[in-house]
């Protein structure tokens, strides 16, 4: 047990700040609103999209929930979105609560092609729970006694940290391809939880996502192949955060209703340190898509030091878009002007 708390431990009490990277999703445009709040509307019809992510459950267990509801308005070439956010680190000993609100502006800039602009505002909360930790007082030459510690830092209760934090981003895009950007943390919150100083802000986080949506033919005898999409979407994710820094690289395959993806997450030829290279995993994907819903699941296998000891990551998305409200609204009426990027 003590060893599954090692990292935990290092994060939470070296220089008395508790340092985080943001968590990530591997299905990243199936959290949509957390990629870039310019997507917020972007289904151009109410969607509820709720997604989970179980990563090194063998070694300290980050796990990300997630729920997010947005809606368009076309009268007013608006979206606006509500993004609800939990992460516990370590089984619960860290805890971090987001709640975001997300406004977006679409503008026609040419002839099937969009540019949509948004904005995001978060509440967040940070806690440590020190239950189930033992510490250095609690033994002596026999072992574990059993008292209850006298660390000053325990003794002064749970530690928590609320602040305001900041986004914005934007999207150019057509039936064929998709760029888009975004900032996270423009305020650079102080999220030290026992000190606070400019060593404990969280540094902005900016990434670029961008890819292609590529009709293919050729397979036949399936039935429905009127009505059956069939595309090869190649897409990237990269992001940087402080002084680290991720690609996530991969393609698609959509043979409707069903979603195949390969990915591959790192920077092979960048080093932080001789001994510290940038490949974290390879990803797999597999999805069903019918009509206005969506579920699909992915596995990373770790391919970076910590090796398949420990356990990887499961992730599951789900969704669904009310393409039919308010009533008497004709369905896809809006097809034209929607994203083309995946769903997952």
């Amino acid at each position: 047990m003590l060893k599954r708390y090692i990292f935990l431990l290092l994060g939470l009490l070296i220089g008395g700040t508790v340092w985080a990277q943001d968590p990530q999703f591997s299905q990243f445009y199936a959290a949509p609103l957390y990629l870039n709040p310019a997507f917020a509307g972007s289904a151009l019809a109410p969607r509820v999209t709720v997604n989970y992510r179980n990563q090194w459950p063998a070694v300290t267990n980050y796990v990300t929930s997630m729920v997010s509801v947005d809606h368009y308005f076309e009268r007013y070439n608006s979206g606006v979105g509500l993004m609800l956010q939990s992460d516990n680190q370590g089984q619960g000993r860290i805890r971090s609560t987001d709640i975001g609100l997300q406004y977006s502006y679409q503008i026609k800039v040419a002839e099937e092609t969009f540019v949509r602009l948004g904005v995001q505002g978060s509440y967040v909360n940070r806690s440590i729970n020190w239950f189930g930790l033992t510490f250095g007082d609690q033994y002596n030459n026999g072992g574990f006694t059993g008292n209850p510690t006298t660390d000053p830092v325990v003794a002064n209760g749970s530690p928590q940290l609320r602040y305001l934090d900041f986004s914005t981003g934007g999207l150019l895009y057509s039936d064929w391809y998709w760029i888009g950007v975004a900032a996270h943390h423009l305020s650079r919150p102080n999220q030290g939880v026992f000190v606070l100083s400019d060593e404990s802000r969280l540094p902005m986080k900016g990434s670029i996502h961008a890819g292609l949506r590529i009709p293919f033919a050729g397979f036949t005898g399936l039935g429905d192949e009127w009505d059956r999409e069939k595309t090869i979407s190649p897409a990237i994710n990269y992001r940087y955060q402080g002084k680290y820094d991720q690609l996530d690289l991969g393609v698609y395959m959509t043979y409707s209703p069903i979603v195949v993806g390969l990915w591959y997450r790192g920077l092979p030829l960048k080093k932080y340190a001789p001994s510290v290279t940038n490949r974290e995993s390879l990803i797999a994907l597999v999805g069903f898509r019918q009509d206005a819903f969506s579920i699909g699941y992915s596995y990373d296998a770790t391919i970076s030091s910590l090796g398949p000891g420990s356990g990887g990551a499961h992730e599951i998305s789900l969704s669904y878009t009310f393409e039919n409200w308010p009533p008497g609204k004709p369905k896809n009426r809006n097809a034209r002007k929607q994203l083309s990027c995946p769903k997952f």
